[in-house]
């Protein structure tokens, strides 16, 4: 099958992350629609969208025959990642009727079925985060399978992490997958592998990439950015005592602990280690929620989209905190890539 015959739909694109696995498909974004206003001028600034309907609305609102008038001939897929926030390990803080994901209104997955229903795609994705299959949201996940079914689609989840696909970054995520075609039996193929566990039946796999790699050239004066500073704020001290690839339970041990353990984030003054990949880049992190750099700084915006793999000259739109939380939210692009493909290879 050639992918250049495929087209798709992306649906809650964000800053294009998915959308970008597509183009390294060589898949057409018909109709890329979000929402989010500094979202849709991101992806209004790069020129792999110059050929794409760039929609700014919200999802539940917007009328499908404006989406579907933008098709062509060929086969279509439906890719999207709706938001995440209700599944997230910090809705777990959540208490009492508030927790209930299936009354949550930023749980958009009737609203992706209704494009599925209605455009009848050859395939569609869903990707969110690894919580979603904690127990509490089983409720979304059995609405996900059984509407695949229900819509005549063969069903497939796939859980992974990022390091396996090139991205220098510990990220776990799921994929629901649906396909008018019977799925085959493999897995996406992997690119990486754990050094520290290497897998003698795999020896073309590249060790994992580490986060030195990707980002060492921004580390120049040139890129410095005033929400990178640290020195002057509630825990340098405590910062500069964390040695690189360590957390604040570095600090927990002795008599003079700075910290108790277990009272804080895992991630609080998690700092990178230079020659190891990333841990996770988050959408919305406090001030002193990390990873940070080994020099005792915040990341820069270069930085963080590189350890998600964007592309080093895409361009954001918005203020430093809305350029996070869309780099933050996005699949990387390598992880979009590898998945796009196993499914472009099952309709």
């Amino acid at each position: 099958m050639k992918n250049n015959k495929i087209q798709a739909i992306s649906l809650f694109s964000g800053a294009g992350g998915l959308d970008l696995g597509c183009k390294l498909n060589n898949i057409d974004i018909k109709v890329s629609i979000d929402n989010d206003e500094d979202s849709i001028k991101t992806l209004k600034l790069n020129s792999e969208f110059e050929n794409t309907e760039v929609i700014l609305e919200d999802v539940k609102k917007i009328k499908i025959k404006n989406v579907e008038k933008h098709l062509g001939v060929g086969k279509t897929i439906i890719i999207g990642g709706p938001p995440c926030q209700p599944f997230s390990k910090n809705g777990y803080w959540i208490k009492n009727e508030n927790r209930k994901i299936t009354k949550d209104p930023r749980n958009c997955i009737d609203d992706f079925f209704n494009f599925i229903n209605e455009i009848n795609p050859d395939g569609f994705l869903i990707e969110n985060v690894e919580s979603i299959l904690h127990p509490t949201n089983k409720k979304a996940v059995d609405t996900i399978i059984r509407k695949t079914k229900k819509f005549n689609y063969n069903f497939k989840m796939i859980r992974t992490n990022a390091l396996d696909y090139g991205v220098p970054q510990k990220r776990k995520r799921v994929f629901f997958m649906g396909s008018k075609s019977k799925f085959d039996d493999q897995e996406p193929e992997k690119t990486h592998y754990d050094p520290n566990k290497p897998d003698l039946l795999n020896l073309n796999l590249k060790p994992y990439e580490t986060v030195g790699e990707h980002i060492k050239e921004f580390n120049s004066d040139i890129y410095e950015e005033e929400h990178e500073k640290t020195n002057k704020g509630t825990y340098y001290k405590e910062l500069k005592k964390v040695k690189p690839g360590e957390n604040y339970l570095a600090l927990c041990d002795g008599k003079k602990s700075s910290f108790i353990k277990n009272t804080r984030f895992w991630n609080f003054l998690l700092k990178l280690k230079e020659d190891l990949p990333s841990w996770t880049i988050a959408a919305q992190p406090g001030p002193w929620v990390g990873p940070f750099h080994w020099n005792n700084r915040r990341l820069r915006v270069p930085e963080i989209a590189a350890i998600q793999t964007f592309p080093k000259n895409y361009k954001f739109h918005g203020n430093r905190r809305s350029i996070q939380k869309q780099i933050g939210n996005a699949v990387p692009p390598l992880l979009g890539k590898a998945m796009i493909k196993y499914l472009a290879a099952n309709i």
